[in-house]
């Protein structure tokens, strides 16, 4: 099937318009862009994670927010896999109000994005203390989290069965056995 997508939109028009759709969507500085559904490992791990965040958190602080839309500098409205934005705000909200946290879950053909232009992007927003970047064929994450002279250049790495992300700002550790659980590495 071939989509007609509009051209350019502003993000009140972008967000009036992906309303009861179907597919997915994000708006690219103006550009509708179609997103791509995803494999089961990287389902299963945006449940795990929402589901370990879920956990960990306080709900009276924090909601965690499986593909919910962040209003971007540059006109443009991203849907990550999973942000935690404060709890408590209006029911009717299309975007985050002040995101803390947001996460992605890696595929061939979002990789160089998730850790390119979409992490130049996050890393710009005043209330985020932490994106993560989650592989799917691997127990691997890149992590930046906000430090006292601001976020670092190029992310953390880490990798292993044993390998713990730390969320200081939230007082979080999310073990990678944990966010990778039930997913077959091939």
């Amino acid at each position: 099937m071939n989509v007609q997508l509009p051209r350019r939109m502003d993000k009140a028009a972008f967000l009036h318009w992906v309303q009861g759709r179907d597919d997915r969507y994000e708006l690219d500085r103006g550009r509708v862009i179609m997103m791509t559904g995803g494999s089961r490992a990287h389902w299963q791990i945006t449940f795990n994670l929402a589901k370990a965040l879920d956990a960990r958190l306080d709900p009276n602080k924090w909601a965690v927010l499986p593909e919910f839309g962040v209003n971007l500098e540059l006109e443009s409205i991203r849907f990550p896999d999973v942000v935690v934005d404060i709890a408590g705000e209006t029911a009717r909200d299309l975007t985050a109000t002040r995101p803390v946290l947001i996460a992605e879950i890696l595929s061939p053909a979002s990789e160089c994005v998730d850790l390119g232009d979409k992490s130049a992007e996050y890393l710009r927003l005043p209330s985020l203390t932490a994106y993560l970047v989650f592989a799917q064929d691997q127990m691997k994450a890149w992590v930046w989290t906000l430090g006292p002279t601001g976020f670092p250049a190029g992310p953390e790495v880490l990798e292993g069965d044993d390998a713990v992300v730390r969320i200081d700002a939230l007082d979080v550790d999310l073990p990678l056995r944990d966010v990778h659980a039930r997913v077959r590495m091939d």
